[in-house]
């Protein structure tokens, strides 16, 4: 390999900052390239089934004689007065509009199987966004019909309620999971407990090189051994890990220099 004069150095730094802005603006997928009207959601009623969005297919069972879904739906429903509480806020993430953008995705841990995403072609993923859907949310603020109010009537009961993805492999293999907690009521100043309602960032790269993502809930609440939580959490703006795709361009760029 040639050695670098300057002036090569200086044009692949420029080049690799290019790479790099590229990748950081490729997402995985944000759901923003499916077609829905204003303030309104898809569930899979039409019947199609699992979805793509980018570079990742999305997983949809929709039962027509209960007319009742689970895996994955999308949506871009706002905060509206009065707040949809209930299973009227099943399509509306709490913050009450997308991280990015205007879609973002509902996922919902149902019976026919749990929500999971599986990429075009193997890779790193680098992070999401993730947030309570308002039926989650004001279950747990409030309590309802199911649910318990989180902290009960002292404040003090430790609630909690956690999501974990888990990574597969191209082979089916498992390559970690990710806990994140969308409630916590653990605490023993009761002035830490919180119940997430903005968009906040998951890293996953501690999962390696994956080909799937598989999502469960699980809670502290339960009766007769069901969940009594809501299984409901909301999705936008699934990310590379961009370093990857950096490094993989650094090379290219270098073996070109090659004689």
């Amino acid at each position: 390999m040639m050695k670098l004069t300057r002036m090569k150095l200086k044009s692949l730094i420029c080049l690799m900052i290019l790479v790099f802005a590229v990748v950081a603006n490729a997402d995985l997928a944000n759901f923003d390239d499916l077609s829905l009207g204003v303030n309104s959601y898809w569930n899979g009623s039409d019947g199609t089934g699992d979805f793509t969005s980018g570079s990742a297919t999305f997983n949809n069972n929709y039962n027509t004689e209960y007319s009742s879904w689970d895996g994955w739906s999308y949506s871009n429903k706002s905060q509206i007065d009065p707040v949809e509480k209930g299973t009227a806020g099943q399509y509306t993430a709490k913050p009450g509009i997308a991280q990015s953008g205007s879609n973002y995705g509902i996922a919902y841990v149902g019976f026919a199987e749990n929500p999971s995403m599986t990429l075009d072609t193997a890779g790193v993923v680098g992070g999401l966004r993730i947030t309570n859907n308002n039926y989650a949310y004001y279950s747990m603020t409030d309590g309802d019909s199911f649910a318990k109010k989180f902290g009960g009537t002292t404040g003090n009961d430790e609630d909690w309620f956690k999501l974990t993805i888990e990574g597969f492999d191209a082979g089916s293999v498992s390559t970690g999971t990710v806990d994140f907690y969308l409630a916590d009521y653990r605490f023993v100043d009761n002035g830490l407990d919180y119940i997430v309602d903005s968009w906040t960032s998951i890293d996953l790269t501690s999962l390696g090189t994956v080909k799937s993502l598989e999502f469960t809930l699980d809670s502290s609440d339960y009766s007769y051994g069901y969940m009594n939580t809501p299984a409901y959490f909301a999705m936008d703006t699934v990310v590379p890990e961009p370093m990857t795709f950096v490094l993989l361009g650094l090379g290219g760029l270098l073996l070109r220099k090659k004689r």
